[in-house]
Formats: C-alpha cells, sequence, structure tokens
C-alpha cells in the first residue's frame, strides 16, 4: 500500500518538476525526498521519475500513479472539508466549476449572493468545457458545477446529481452592418448562405447542425474559433456569424447585435451538477444559483 505523504511527495514532485523544489514546498530536504521517491518506486516496481540534466519529468507509470494520487488526495481534502463542516457550520473551502458563459452573470451572481451568506467559505471558482468539469467532479476536484449539454450533449452519469437550471436559447450575432441586423427576429432559413464561427467537436452532430437541418439545410464550413473573444471578433470583422446563449448577452461588444432565430432556435439546457454526498453548502450554492436564473 502507498502511504498518504508519499503519494503527496509524488504529487509535489511532478508539480515543482524538481526534487528541490518539492522539497522547499514540503519543508524536507532534497535528500529527504531523493530517498522517499527512490523507496516509492521500489514500491511501484519501476522508476516513476526521469531524471534530467535540470529536474525531473514522470515516466508513464510515475504519470499512472500521479492520476490515482490526486484522486485520492482530493478525496481526502474533501474528506477534511466535510468533517469542518460537520463540526463548524459552513465554512471551508468551495470549488465551484463552471463553462464559459455561465460565467458572464449567472454563477458570478449566484457566488456574489451566497458570500454575503456565508462570507467565511472559501469560493475557488474553475472554468472549463462541461465534459472536463463532469470528470473533474468524478475524480473528486468539484464541489458543485454549472454544466451545459451545449454543442453536443452530455454524457450520462449515474454517480452524479443533476438538476434542470434553465432552457437557455441561442441567438445569432452579426456585425452591425449585416443585412439582417436591423430585423426583430431573423429566419434561420435567410442564413443559409452564410460561414458559421464555431468550435464542434469532431464526428459529433451539433445544436447547429440539427437547426439548419430543421429548417432544409446544411450550414456552409465552418471557421473554428473557439473562444468567445475571437468568436466575437471574426464576427465583428464581417467573417461569419455565431450562435451565443441568452444568458451571455451581457458580454456581446457594442459592435455586434444578438436576433433571436423563432421557433427554429438552437436551445440548450444548463444544469447544476452535484457529487453523490455533496457538502451543505453546496446544496445551498445551488439554492442561488436558481435564484439567479430566476426560478
Amino acid at each position: 500500500m502507498f502511504d498518504v505523504d508519499a503519494l503527496r511527495l509524488l504529487d509535489a514532485v511532478a508539480r515543482t518538476g524538481s526534487f528541490t523544489g518539492a522539497a522547499a514546498q514540503l519543508n524536507y530536504t532534497q535528500s529527504a525526498v531523493s530517498r522517499r521517491i527512490a523507496s516509492l518506486e521500489q514500491q511501484a516496481g519501476g522508476p516513476l521519475f526521469d531524471r534530467l540534466a535540470r529536474g525531473v519529468r514522470l515516466t508513464p507509470a510515475g504519470e499512472t500513479l500521479h492520476h490515482h494520487a490526486q484522486v485520492v488526495l482530493n478525496r481526502l481534502a474533501r474528506a477534511a472539508e466535510e468533517l469542518a463542516g460537520i463540526h463548524g457550520g459552513y465554512r471551508g473551502r468551495l470549488r465551484v466549476g463552471a463553462f464559459a458563459t455561465a460565467n458572464v452573470a449567472l454563477v458570478p451572481g449566484a457566488l456574489r449572493a451566497f458570500r454575503r451568506e456565508f462570507p467565511e467559505v472559501e469560493l475557488t471558482p474553475v472554468e472549463g468545457p462541461s465534459g472536463g468539469l463532469l470528470r473533474r467532479m468524478r475524480e473528486g476536484g468539484l464541489d458543485a458545477a454549472v454544466v451545459s449539454d451545449y454543442p453536443a450533449g452530455l454524457p450520462y452519469d449515474e454517480e452524479l446529481e443533476f438538476a434542470e437550471l434553465v432552457e437557455d436559447e441561442l441567438m445569432v450575432a452579426l456585425p452591425r452592418d449585416h443585412r439582417l441586423a436591423g430585423e426583430d427576429r431573423v429566419d434561420l432559413r435567410e442564413l443559409r448562405e452564410e460561414t458559421w464561427i464555431e468550435a464542434p467537436p469532431p464526428g459529433r452532430t451539433t445544436m447547429l447542425d440539427a437547426a439548419c437541418a430543421r429548417a432544409g439545410f446544411a450550414p456552409r464550413a465552418t471557421v473554428r474559433i473557439a473562444e468567445w473573444t475571437g468568436k466575437f471578433g471574426y464576427v465583428a470583422a464581417g467573417l461569419g456569424i455565431t450562435l451565443v446563449p441568452a444568458i451571455a448577452a451581457q458580454a456581446v461588444p457594442p459592435d455586434l447585435v444578438l436576433r433571436s432565430l423563432g421557433d427554429l432556435a438552437p436551445r440548450r439546457t444548463v444544469y447544476t451538477v452535484l457529487p453523490a454526498t455533496p457538502l451543505p453548502a453546496a446544496r445551498t450554492l445551488v439554492r442561488h444559483l436558481c435564484e439567479a436564473a430566476g426560478q
């Protein structure tokens, strides 16, 4: 069996890239770190680090053990936080994941309300794509998350607790000088010749594909830009158009306009997600998220 101190040391060496850095971080001597790692390698059955001229790097075996060590250390940290919550009320740390456009207004508004109610809870926001957030929660690295089924659905996960938060319409962003910018509502069929700015997962049908299929056409080849600031820049330059979730409308720059696509508008569902045994503070945050979403 690997002891926790050894796994913590392995993690420190992997993160710092050197025995010296890990020694300084954990208040060990470098020789002590070298001996402990050598002992751990003997236990693991082979080298965990390649010794380089400057620093070290994980071997394939080291990467495998490091992944499991992170899961164990995250679980232990969460156990300590749960105990602190039981004995001391709402204290400790709450790690909150969210996808990018949820961080425009929805999540910040909920976090502000939560902080007013529980100022002694340290909030740690984590941004990432929904699939990555779910994976991180399964590994014990998140206490609550906001995810969505855009652009191509969510994987089913019976180990996590999902609750629908809001249905979010996807609107089209156009440059202000676009021929349809003056319309209150745009018929998707009028955009059949447009270039779309998006970064769909390879080989998967997206909500844009499905909406265009309902309208009787396939979207033209897309320009692959993933970050929202980049998408907005390309649209402003007249290089294409993009879909923007309604919850991110505040982030749209003034040289663009958002228009509804009416009955043909794609819609995504936004969910809150909790682990199977959530912290009490995480459930309270979900309540604030529901209030911020207008539930």
